[in-house]
């Protein structure tokens, strides 16, 4: 039996996050940084960044920009890297020609056309294909010949021919996992080209990077006892691996950009406007449990918390169901992110809605000094009913500048109906303005003197003003309101909105 020892750890923990730069970053690939990350911080250990960029056709400066990008607006800092793979490549051939030396691996001359008249034999018979290890069988003569010719060649792995071997490791997650070492194929380590192929680059970095824990998607299990072999023929240590379950949507389909769009992209939430801790908190739990049902977790709580021990075996699902325009990703994460948005400590949120406000032409920079004050009572007045940073700029534009739309049902339902609003509203407006102390209890007694001495009820005027200097129907208390938009704001725009009042003669 061919049985792994996990390496020694005389460093500590040492884990990394290793992403190929072919395209975006997505929520799988950013959880599994995620994990890593958590397991560093709670062992007072090291996250390594490593870029895998040895497949140069399809790796991307632009890809690794917003690599990097993701995990510092995620505020998963590494401590070292970025190391880009290709960097080690003299290091991975020479582990290749290590392997042919001590008779661990062989070149294989065999052509495409071999190998499919070998798949075919296998299919007829029905027995699952596995390379037949004929090139394993040439004499030094034949093979020196064939590269006296110029015959390409891959170079494979040589699995033990012992019928009694088999390959054992503990994972993390899914505990004690054998493989037979007869159900292993000769595998390819390095391509005709002379390039050396993943599972053996990805070997070597672990190695020179000192890694002790490999912390992963399940997809990787299945080459796990291959990478098992090969620590052992090159005389390494492997790491503890510990394989997370996959994410999966309702259907049971794993999330990709080309079947769920880019809504699988970290840059979505970012652009939509998630806070980067809520996310962080709700994708930690796809696929990890704690010990009670609570869900949401400071920064050092969830590190605390953290133990591979609890992540699940059973794939997580991303509740996402498409053309939904209500919930237009999982609704528990946008749960989440509501939740911290009314929760947060508010110093922690106004820096979140600053920016967004920036980036929307609507910040002031009076709200850093002489505004401060009314900012602050603002986004803490407003930020319970919201969802994401997006909702400052569009839902609660009303609060941050005059160029606002009064949505056709508030003018239906809250103005259009009673014609002589269209007097009443600068009336209101003229009785509002002579007011010295502008705050709830003040403005609240002119509405209910008013709407007493016009006989009417309060509730007309209320919902009326409430249109006219938000836009809308619905919103915090409406003294509340008026009393953080500012006496100069409610006047001017009561006074505006009777216009979309309809005369008398019009109805």
């Amino acid at each position: 039996m061919t049985s792994s020892q996990p390496c020694k750890q005389e460093d500590g923990v040492r884990v990394r996050f290793a992403p190929s730069p072919t395209g975006y970053l997505h929520i799988g690939g950013a959880r599994t940084a995620l994990y890593n990350w958590l397991w560093a911080r709670k062992n007072h250990g090291v996250f390594i960044l490593r870029i895998e960029d040895t497949d140069a056709k399809r790796s991307t400066a632009e890809s690794v920009t917003e690599i990097l990008d993701g995990l510092k607006w995620l505020g998963l800092d590494w401590d070292q890297g970025p190391f880009f793979q290709s960097a080690n490549l003299p290091e991975h051939v020479r582990a290749a020609e290590k392997l042919l030396e001590s008779g661990n691996a062989y070149r294989c001359f065999c052509s495409k056309e071999d190998l499919d008249a070998q798949r075919q034999d296998a299919e007829a018979k029905k027995i699952p294909f596995q390379y037949d290890r004929r090139c394993r069988r040439l004499s030094e003569k034949e093979i020196q010949e064939k590269l006296r010719r110029g015959d390409p060649y891959v170079i494979r792995f040589a699995v033990t021919e012992d019928p009694a071997c088999t390959v054992a490791f503990e994972d993390a997650v899914y505990g004690r996992i054998e493989k037979k070492c007869r159900d292993i194929e000769d595998f390819v380590i390095v391509r005709s080209d002379g390039r050396p192929l993943y599972i053996l680059s990805n070997a070597v970095d672990d190695a020179l990077d000192r890694i002790t824990h490999v912390i992963r998607g399940a997809d990787g299990l299945a080459n796990t006892p291959k990478q098992v072999l090969l620590y052992k023929a090159l005389g390494m240590s492997p790491p503890i691996f510990a394989h997370m379950p996959l994410t999966l949507d309702n259907k049971k389909a794993k999330l990709s950009k080309r079947r769920h769009g880019e809504v699988v992209t970290l840059a979505y939430y970012r652009e939509r406007g998630f806070l980067p801790w809520a996310l962080c908190n709700f994708m930690a739990l796809l696929g990890w449990s704690t010990t009670d049902d609570r869900e949401f977790f400071t920064r050092e709580e969830l590190i605390s918390e953290f133990d591979l021990s609890r992540i699940n075996r059973a794939n997580s699902i991303f509740n996402y169901v498409p053309d939904d325009p209500k919930n237009w990703t999982d609704p528990k994460a946008i749960h989440f992110n509501a939740t911290y948005i009314r929760t947060m400590p508010l110093e922690e949120l106004l820096p979140y809605v600053k920016q967004e406000l920036q980036e929307q032409g609507l910040w002031k920079d009076s709200y850093d000094n002489e505004e401060e004050e009314l900012f602050r009572k603002t986004v803490d007045l407003i930020r319970a009913r919201y969802h994401t940073l997006k909702d400052f700029s569009t839902r609660g534009r009303c609060y941050f500048s005059d160029d606002f739309r009064i949505e056709d049902d508030a003018v239906r339902k809250n103005l259009a109906k009673a014609p002589e609003l269209r007097e009443l509203l600068p009336e209101l407006a003229g009785g509002l303005d002579a007011l010295e102390d502008f705050d709830q209890e003040s403005t609240e007694a002119v509405f209910r003197t008013f709407a007493e001495e016009k006989g009417i009820k309060p509730g007309l005027i209320i919902n009326a003003a409430r249109a006219a200097v938000s836009g809308t129907t619905v919103g915090p208390g409406l003294f509340e309101m008026l009393e953080v938009l500012g006496k100069e704001k409610v006047v001017r725009r009561l006074t505006r909105a009777a216009e979309l009042v309809p005369r008398a003669a019009d109805k």
